[in-house]
C-alpha cells in the first residue's frame, strides 16, 4: 500500500514539474513577443521622431541663413538616428536568437523523425512477417487458459493502435518540421531586410554628422551675437520665473487672509478645495499619460542643466522644455484647469498660467491668446498661438510643470509616444 502510494505521489510530482516547465515556456515566449512589439513600436517612434525632426529642419533651411536652431535640429536628429540604430541591432540580436533556437528545434525534430522512421520500418517488417492471419489464430489459440488468450488477442489490437499512432507521430513530426522550417526561411529573410535598413540608417547618420560638423563649424563665426541671444533668453526665464512666484505668492496671500478671518493657522502651501483636489489627484494619477500642448512637434531642449549645443563651456538651465513644431501651430491645455494668469515677458511673447490643484502649467513664447484669466479650460482646448521667429525660422513653445514651489520635469508628464 505505501509503494502504491509513493509512486502516486511522484506520478504526481512528474505532472506538475510538466506542468511548471510548460508554463515557463509560455512566459518566455510571450516575454520574447512582447519585446518584439516593444522594439517594432519603438522603432516607429522614432521614424515618426526623425520625420518630424526632418520637417522642422526643412522649415529652418528655407531661410538660407545658418542659426543655432538649425544645429539644434540636426543634434536632435542625429540622437534619435543613433538611437534607431540601436532598436534595430536589438531586433537583430532578437531574430538571431530565434534563429539559433529554430535551428536547435530543427535538428531535434529531424533526430526524433529518423528514430520514428526507423521504429515504424521494424513493425513493418514484424507485420510482414507475421501477416498471415491463421498464425495469428493459431497463436491465441494456443493459449493455456482464457485469460491468456485474451491478452494475446488485446496485445495483438494494442500493437495495431501502436502502428497508427506511430504513423500519426511521423506525420505531425513532419508538418512541425517543415513549419519550424518555413519559419527559418522567413526569420532570415527579416534579418536581412533589417540588416539592409540598419546599413542605410548608419549611411544616414555619417551623411547628418557631416552637414552638423559644417553648420558647427560656420555658426563659430556667430559666437558674439549667440551669447547676446542666450544672454536675452536667460532674462525672459528670469522673468518668467517671477511672474509665476508673484501667482503663487498671490494665491498663498489669499489663503492666508482666509485663515486669518476663521481663525486657522497659516498655510505655508497652495490651499486645495475638495473640487480642487479631486484635480489635483487625477493630474497626478495622469503622469506620463497627459497630451502634448502641441499637436505635433519635438522636445528641442530639455529640462534642467546642459552644455550649449555650441558654445560647451556654457551651461543652460531650463526651467521646463522647449517644444519645436510647424509655424502657425497652436498651443493647447494639456489638463483641464483654470486660467490664473496671462502676461507679456518682453522679448519671450505672451504666457498663459493654468492651475490644476496643486499644480501649475505655464505656456510661454506665446503670440495671440484666446482666452482670458478666470476662464476654465478643458484637455486638449486651443488657447494660443506661437511666436514665429522669422530670423531663425522656428515656432518653439516653452512649457513647465509645477506643484506648489518646486520645478518638475514636464517631459515625465507627456505621453511618451506624442
Amino acid at each position: 500500500m505505501s509503494k502504491l502510494f509513493t509512486r502516486k505521489k511522484s506520478r504526481k510530482l512528474f505532472y506538475l514539474l510538466l506542468l511548471c516547465l510548460a508554463m515557463l515556456n509560455t512566459g518566455v515566449l510571450l516575454a520574447q513577443k512582447q519585446t518584439k512589439k516593444e522594439l517594432e513600436n519603438k522603432k516607429k517612434q522614432l521614424q515618426q521622431e526623425i520625420d518630424n525632426t526632418n520637417q522642422l529642419l526643412l522649415e529652418t533651411k528655407k531661410n538660407k541663413k545658418l542659426s543655432l536652431n538649425q544645429l539644434v535640429m540636426l543634434n536632435k536628429k542625429i540622437g534619435a538616428r543613433e538611437e534607431l540604430i540601436a532598436t534595430i541591432n536589438g531586433e537583430i540580436g532578437d531574430l538571431e536568437n530565434q534563429i539559433n533556437e529554430n535551428n536547435e528545434s530543427i535538428k531535434g525534430l529531424q533526430n526524433d523523425l529518423t528514430k520514428l522512421k526507423a521504429e515504424y520500418a521494424k513493425m513493418i517488417f514484424y507485420a510482414y512477417k507475421n501477416q498471415d492471419a491463421y498464425s495469428r489464430l493459431m497463436f491465441i489459440f494456443a493459449s493455456k487458459d482464457f485469460e491468456q488468450a485474451f491478452l494475446r488477442l488485446k496485445y495483438f489490437q494494442q500493437y495495431s493502435e501502436y502502428r497508427h499512432k506511430q504513423a500519426e507521430r511521423i506525420t505531425n513530426t513532419k508538418r512541425n518540421l517543415n513549419e519550424k522550417v518555413q519559419d527559418l526561411e522567413n526569420k532570415k529573410t527579416d534579418k536581412g531586410v533589417l540588416l539592409g535598413t540598419q546599413e542605410h540608417e548608419k549611411k544616414n547618420l555619417t551623411s547628418e554628422k557631416s552637414e552638423k560638423e559644417q553648420v558647427f563649424s560656420q555658426l563659430q563665426d556667430q559666437e558674439s551675437k549667440l551669447k547676446k541671444d542666450l544672454e536675452k533668453k536667460k532674462k525672459a526665464a528670469k522673468d518668467l520665473q517671477l511672474a509665476i512666484q508673484k501667482v503663487i505668492e498671490k494665491e498663498l496671500e489669499k489663503a492666508q487672509k482666509d485663515a486669518e478671518t476663521s481663525n486657522k493657522p497659516k498655510p505655508l502651501k497652495l490651499v486645495l478645495t475638495p473640487e480642487s483636489q479631486l484635480l489635483s489627484n487625477s493630474f497626478e494619477s495622469n503622469k506620463g499619460k497627459l497630451p502634448w500642448p502641441v499637436a505635433k512637434g519635438v522636445i528641442s531642449e530639455r529640462f534642467g542643466i546642459h552644455p550649449h549645443p555650441l558654445m560647451h563651456n556654457i551651461d543652460i538651465n531650463n526651467d521646463g522644455v522647449d517644444i519645436s513644431t510647424s509655424a502657425g501651430t497652436l498651443v493647447r491645455a494639456i489638463f483641464d484647469g483654470e486660467v490664473r494668469a496671462i502676461g507679456n515677458i518682453p522679448g519671450s511673447g505672451q504666457y498663459i498660467l493654468l492651475r490644476h490643484g496643486e499644480f501649475l502649467t505655464i505656456y510661454s513664447n506665446l503670440k495671440d491668446v484666446y482666452i482670458k484669466v478666470g476662464d476654465k479650460v478643458k484637455t486638449k482646448q486651443n488657447m494660443a498661438s506661437i511666436v514665429y521667429d522669422e530670423e531663425e525660422s522656428k515656432t518653439v513653445l516653452h512649457i513647465e510643470v509645477w506643484k506648489g514651489k518646486t520645478r518638475m520635469d514636464p517631459e515625465e508628464w507627456l505621453y511618451k509616444n506624442n
